[in-house]
């Protein structure tokens, strides 16, 4: 006779899914569902660019874009010949005013405006907070380096001996301790490309924009100046603006825009 304790073993075991008897094992707990984490929030913009139209007559430069860059990050821009690349970078650096749209840069003092500024509150805008390297550097070959890294400071008001203190250690920050007394025809391309990227940044930019700062350089060079440029941009909570062509140079950016026709028609993270 099976007593009444066995039966209820039994009926508990087969309520658990085990087969009756003594050999019957516990069921193990399954783990409970683990939500999903929510997506991180964006970074807020520093530089924001919504609607963006331009035109040159006939000719569509820009038809539309919205641009957002935040601290930190890299965006590179690329496109074909023609695709509005550099246009849409005049129109961020407020060297040129969209014919539609809005550009607005985050300040420490609040949102501006940049595209509702007049030109001399503009040129003001682009030697404080914007940074520019350029292709062909734009150095003056008359001025030694730390002469040319110290200019925009010294057109800003600041002193020789402040601007060159300054300048020496930008210089020293990218490489080029004991280069100060150099001039543009004793420096190698590279190391001209970094003394313009010194002086980008000398005044404290916040967004530094960079047109082809590799094209004329070789694939060695151009990794070298691509990393002194995103350590001491980026690197430093700055953003960094690229219009190239060079798909090394973009994989090196937090994000790649291709533009054609005047619209982004991709955007992928690379980072």
């Amino acid at each position: 006779m099976t007593s009444p304790q066995s039966s209820s073993a039994q009926l508990a075991a087969a309520a658990a899914g085990h087969p009756a008897g003594r050999d019957a094992q516990p069921v193990a707990p399954q783990p409970a569902a683990v939500a999903p984490l929510p997506a991180a929030a964006p970074q807020p913009a520093v530089l924001a660019a919504t609607g963006l139209l331009k035109s040159y007559g006939a000719a569509t430069a820009l038809a539309g874009v919205d641009f957002r860059v935040a601290a930190g990050e890299s965006v590179a821009i690329m496109g074909a010949s023609g695709s509005g690349k550099t246009t849409l970078l005049h129109c961020l650096a407020g060297i040129i005013r969209p014919d539609a749209g809005r550009v607005s840069l985050a300040t420490p003092h609040g949102v501006v405006d940049v595209t509702g500024l007049g030109e001399k509150e503009r040129s003001r805008l682009r030697r404080e907070a914007f940074g520019f390297v350029f292709q062909q550097g734009f150095l003056l070959p008359e001025l030694t380096a730390v002469e040319n890294v110290a200019l925009p400071l010294m057109l800003g008001g600041a002193t020789r001996q402040a601007a060159e203190q300054s300048a020496a250690s930008w210089l020293a920050a990218l490489g080029l301790a004991g280069f100060e007394a150099r001039r543009l025809g004793q420096l190698s391309g590279g190391q001209a490309q970094r003394v313009a990227i010194a002086r980008a940044q000398v005044t404290g930019a916040s967004v530094v924009f960079a047109d082809e700062p590799t094209g004329a350089l070789d694939s060695r060079t151009s990794a070298e100046v691509m990393d002194a440029l995103i350590a001491s941009t980026t690197g430093r909570g700055k953003s960094l603006i690229v219009v190239t062509h060079d798909e090394d140079v973009a994989a090196r950016c937090s994000r790649v825009l291709q533009l054609a026709d005047g619209r982004i028609v991709d955007e992928a993270v690379t980072a």
